[in-house]
């Protein structure tokens, strides 16, 4: 088989490998900008594809998780779509940095405009602020439906199950992060760093002072053994003349 042959090959299971992984994942889901950790805040963006040809989507609602309530969500303002936020009152309020949180985001709706719809081809993304992040979790599960302007409305609500496999309208998952590490001990430890270098600069340069000085000594004994022997050589030299003459 030629290079040519292996080139063809190569390119055909490539190709055979996007078309079988497109439609898998053309479906709503959700994703953090940078890391969700856990007890933490995130901002996080719902991509919703149009996967019809002949209509566009018109109308996003996304669903909260009432296991664990969020107390603050903020969306971000999307051009073209009107945002609706609703609140439900929480069975069991939550503590919020001290404060007791009764209501929580139940549901945030997006609404486009005629001019502003998600056409065939092209996907769109829903921005919000989230927090605080439940600790106890390592995922949160977002049920999302889907209008389009045919007003077919698509239900990507079902759950993954244990064995793994996806399902046909899988909801959205957010996966959740541990929580780094606390940073003041590492700021303590970089300061004890910082401190034992400076001592060893300080040793390193009282050292180098100690070898300058003793340099400086050697120079100067040597120095004054030049001129004794310059001085001896002179009288030997006027000597040996006297001696001549």
């Amino acid at each position: 088989m030629n290079i040519s042959r292996i080139a063809v090959a190569g390119g055909i299971a490539a190709t055979t490998v996007l078309l079988l992984a497109g439609p898998a994942s053309a479906h709503v889901s959700v994703q953090p900008q940078g890391e969700a950790a856990k007890g933490g805040y995130a901002t996080i963006n719902f991509k919703v594809p149009n996967e019809r040809d002949d209509a566009s989507t018109v109308k996003l609602e996304v669903s909260f998780p009432t296991d664990h309530p969020l107390s603050s969500v903020s969306p971000q303002a999307v051009p073209g779509w009107k945002i609706d936020v609703t609140k439900a009152t929480l069975a069991k309020p939550l503590d919020v940095h001290g404060k007791k949180v009764t209501e929580a985001v139940s549901k945030v709706t997006w609404t486009a405009d005629a001019s502003a719809a998600i056409k065939p081809g092209f996907f769109q993304q829903f921005p919000l602020s989230v927090g605080q992040l439940p600790e106890d979790a390592d995922q949160l599960v977002f049920k999302a439906l889907q209008t389009y302007s045919s007003k077919e409305v698509v239900r990507w609500i079902e759950e993954t199950p244990a064995s793994g496999e996806e399902p046909d309208n899988p909801a959205p998952v957010l996966t959740l992060t541990d929580a780094a590490a606390d940073t003041h001990g590492a700021a303590a430890d970089d300061k004890a760093a910082g401190t034992d270098a400076s001592a060893a600069a300080g040793h390193t340069t009282e050292a180098a002072s100690d070898s300058t000085s003793a340099s400086d000594s050697t120079a100067r004994v040597l120095g004054i053994v030049g001129i004794v022997v310059g001085i001896a050589g002179a009288a030997f030299g006027v000597l040996a003349r006297r001696r001549t003459v």
